[in-house]
């Protein structure tokens, strides 16, 4: 019970984070936003079976707190994108992949063509995380609070979902065309 609702918490704090940013500018009270976002990770985190890859964004949020610039909460995103960007890449070099790690939760016996399958996978998320934090990075030096939103707030889950979508799609067509389903 308590790990679905710290789980319900962190997917909706994530997902109103940059609209909680933009409509708090006025109150000076953003970097507190980091210290509610590192709660909601570190209670996850400590229901967690991926421990170490859930505490992240823990550590992510407190520096920026501890920092304490007046702009520190924006680079939130760039920091997730990194820590992402390190935990899939460094599982490539040290076996097994990320998203192999995440399809044997649901198919413990994936077949070498899964196994491949999944290697490549995880290089696309990496593609992804270096795009997403490179965008994120751009709208925190560009200054504009709005584009920060739109891309941070909207156009990044887009892409995510987009890409989700795209692969479980291009992942159904392999599996029939290799008759696993």
């Amino acid at each position: 019970m308590i790990r679905k609702v710290a789980l319900a918490g962190l997917v909706l704090l994530t997902l109103s984070y940059p609209l909680l940013v933009y409509f708090t500018l006025s109150f000076a009270i953003q970097s507190w936003l980091l210290l509610g976002v590192a709660s909601l990770w570190a209670l996850r985190a400590l229901v967690s079976r991926e421990e170490i890859m859930a505490w992240g964004p823990v550590v992510a949020a407190l520096g920026l707190f501890v920092w304490g610039r007046e702009s520190s909460f924006l680079f939130y995103p760039v920091l997730v994108n990194g820590f992402f960007l390190f935990w899939f890449g460094l599982s490539l070099k040290y076996p097994p992949p990320m998203i192999e790690r995440l399809a044997r939760l649901m198919d413990p016996q994936l077949p070498p063509e899964g196994v491949r399958y999944t290697r490549q996978v995880t290089w696309v998320w990496c593609g992804f995380f270096l795009f997403n934090g490179a965008m994120a990075a751009m709208t925190v030096a560009v200054g504009d609070l709005e584009l920060w939103t739109l891309y941070n707030g909207l156009l990044s889950y887009l892409l995510m979902g987009a890409l989700m979508a795209g692969e479980y799609l291009l992942r159904r067509r392999l599996m029939r065309a290799n008759g696993h389903v």
